[in-house]
C-alpha cells in the first residue's frame, strides 16, 4: 500500500465550486478509484491550495488505468474548469515527497 500527497491549486474565486462539485462524487468515479486500487482520498484546502493524501495499492498503476477510463475523463474535464493546472493523467507524477514523520511509538 501506498500512500501519496499531492498539492493542486484552484483558480481564483473557484473555492465554492471546487467543494460543490466534491459534495458528491459520481457513482462510475468511486468505482473506477476502488478498481483501479484506492482505498482512500481525502482532501483539505486553505484558500486555493489544496493538499490531497491517496492511500492506494500502486499509485502508477493507477494513473494508468484511470487515464483513458470514460469516468475519469469527464471528471478532469470538470476538474480543468477548476484547476489552475489541469491533469490528463499522462505524465509520471510520484506525488510530493515525505520530508518527515513521527516515527511510530517505541512501546515497552
Amino acid at each position: 500500500m501506498q500512500r501519496i500527497a499531492l498539492h493542486t491549486k484552484l483558480k481564483p474565486g473557484k473555492e465554492a465550486e471546487y467543494e460543490q462539485v466534491h459534495a458528491v462524487i459520481p457513482a462510475d468515479l468511486d468505482a473506477a478509484l476502488r478498481a483501479a486500487g484506492v482505498h482512500s482520498w481525502r482532501i483539505w484546502r486553505d484558500g486555493q491550495d489544496l493538499f490531497h493524501v491517496v492511500e492506494v495499492e500502486d499509485y502508477q498503476a493507477m494513473r494508468h488505468a484511470l487515464r483513458d477510463h470514460p469516468a475519469n475523463i469527464a471528471w478532469q474535464a470538470t476538474m480543468s474548469e477548476l484547476l489552475a493546472v489541469e491533469d490528463d493523467y499522462s505524465g509520471t507524477d510520484t506525488g510530493l515527497p515525505q520530508v518527515w514523520e513521527l516515527p511510530g511509538s517505541g512501546g515497552a
